[in-house]
């Protein structure tokens, strides 16, 4: 090539290339799908334009999700953005609504897994969009394979075992862990924990939660029968609730305990009817849940480091029930 040449074959290279990227853009540059969709989801939004699903496993009453539910709804408020808030205790629905929200338009998913495998499709198709995913409360063992990029929530293996150990430290040699919600895997490992940490014998009695006055009989009956049993474990406030109606109508001097906080938990541990209970701070993952989820969109920051950002476990006994209580009408008030 001569020395006159070169200025012709820089024209034409330049032509050849904007041709190129004109053919590039036209063509929707050739990429998959899904990773058209996830490059066009990394830019930073404003605000203003986040858009933000809430998806969770609440049943209707629960007052354990209505503090997780003004976490989300403060956090919300705190950032200026949009949030959408649904829930469901179904697995097959939860998995519908997560599929609504991508269809809406959601640029942000956060989701409780309670039952992973029934919503492992779903999250993987919202990841596949390249809308980014946190779960909370539930799913700690999945969220990195899910596509997730953190979890905000307890280890349930630990706070069973912080459950485990606490009934030893207060005498108990024989216990019941009631199990409210079949399939729900969280639930199994607080059990699981808490038995392996327990120095004496634990065994779990199941029993349908949405049934109240069927879960107070079914306690009721298992403390008549065997009248050694000195500890109950629930795993939820309202089971609480009724674990001590049922040690009263059973005659029974067990010890009755619980994870997660309410209004009415801490009023019972406050006045002698409940030992203890395993706070798993859900405001608290509502509100980081929301938080988290903002700073990926706005930021680009992704929280958690790989790893899952937890909440708990704290115990609430008598010593600090009071300043607990006092936060929780706050949350809610």
């Amino acid at each position: 090539m001569t020395i006159d040449q070169i200025p012709a074959r820089r024209g034409l290279l330049a032509l050849a290339a904007a041709l190129c990227a004109a053919l590039f853009l036209l063509a929707g540059c050739s990429l998959p799908q899904s990773q058209q969709s996830a490059k066009a989801n990394s830019k930073l939004l404003t605000s203003d334009q986040v858009k933000i699903a809430v998806v969770t496993h609440a049943a209707p009453g629960d007052q354990f999700w209505d503090f997780v539910r003004s976490g989300v709804d403060q956090a919300a408020k705190d950032d200026g953005v949009q949030v959408d808030y649904n829930s469901s205790p179904e697995p097959a629905q939860q998995s519908t609504l997560i599929d609504n929200a991508v269809a809406s338009g959601a640029n942000g998913i956060i989701v409780s897994m309670a039952n992973p495998d029934a919503l492992r499709a779903a999250i993987r198709r919202a990841v596949a969009k390249g809308i980014p995913v946190v779960t909370i409360n539930s799913g700690i063992d999945d969220w990195k394979g899910f596509g997730a990029f953190t979890h905000v929530g307890q280890s349930e293996s630990i706070a069973g075992t912080a459950a485990g150990e606490q009934l030893s430290k207060d005498g108990a040699r024989k216990a019941v862990c009631v199990i409210h919600e079949a399939g729900n895997i969280g639930l199994e490992q607080r059990c699981a924990a808490a038995k392996k940490a327990f120095k004496g014998s634990m065994t779990n009695l199941q029993v349908n939660g949405t049934d109240t006055n069927g879960t107070a009989a079914s306690i009721t009956s298992k403390l008549r029968a065997d009248k050694s049993i000195d500890a109950v474990l629930a795993l939820q406030g309202q089971v609480a609730t009724l674990a001590v109606q049922a040690k009263g109508a059973a005659g029974s001097k067990a010890e009755v305990a619980t994870f997660d906080v309410d209004q009415n938990v801490l009023s019972a541990i406050l006045g002698g009817r409940l030992a203890f209970a395993i706070d798993q701070q859900p405001y608290a993952q509502g509100y980081e849940g929301v938080a988290a989820m903002v700073l990926k969109l706005t930021r680009g920051i992704t929280l958690g480091g790989g790893q899952p950002i937890y909440t708990g476990p704290t115990i609430v006994d008598k010593s600090n029930a009071q300043v607990t209580l006092d936060a929780l009408k706050g949350e809610v008030g």
